[in-house]
């Protein structure tokens, strides 16, 4: 029986790629708080939602 979710082209190209580059983590916040607000404890890492999509 055949798999239904691939062809013979398929099996040319791998499942999923992903390049994460290192982070370099120096700084934490001081205040927990405000860490936990934001939802990370490394500044580098703080991403604000500006409520916008990705459009060229």
């Amino acid at each position: 029986m055949k798999d239904y979710c691939f062809d013979e082209k398929s099996e040319m190209y791998p499942i999923a790629m992903a390049y994460v580059p290192w982070q370099q983590l120096t700084n934490i916040y001081e205040n927990l708080d405000e860490a936990y607000e934001i939802g990370t404890i490394f500044p580098e890492l703080t991403k604000p939602f500006t409520g916008r999509r990705c459009v060229k």
